[in-house]
């Protein structure tokens, strides 16, 4: 298992794919398949049956998986997409972003 560059809560850009551009917020990170569910990006029709919830029924939209390699964070000061670079201090690891060198939260 490899450690992420990307977690829930970030903000992220996609690179590539028919969602190319879209920013979105990390919604779950899918760490053994290297994957994320980003809101409002890769949605997909699911047939759903009536249940309690739904009682209706019928097509629901919904985020599907894009894959890690697909995503850049944000840069919090630019507002555009950013590599990484990690940072130890001590047990604390801070995630720097290379264009202007602010941390990311």
């Amino acid at each position: 298992m490899s450690k992420l560059h990307i977690r829930k809560d970030d903000t992220v850009m996609v690179l590539a794919g028919q969602d190319k551009g879209k920013t979105g917020k990390v919604l779950k990170v899918l760490v053994k398949e290297n994957r994320a569910i980003v809101e409002g990006v890769n949605m997909v029709s699911k047939s759903t049956k009536p249940s309690a919830k739904n009682p209706q029924g019928g097509i629901v939209k919904q985020e599907a998986a894009i894959h890690i390699s697909n995503l850049s964070l944000i840069d919090p000061k630019s507002g555009k997409a950013t590599r990484v670079r990690i940072e130890h201090e001590g047990k604390n690891v801070k995630r720097i972003a290379k264009k202007s060198g602010e941390e990311i939260k």
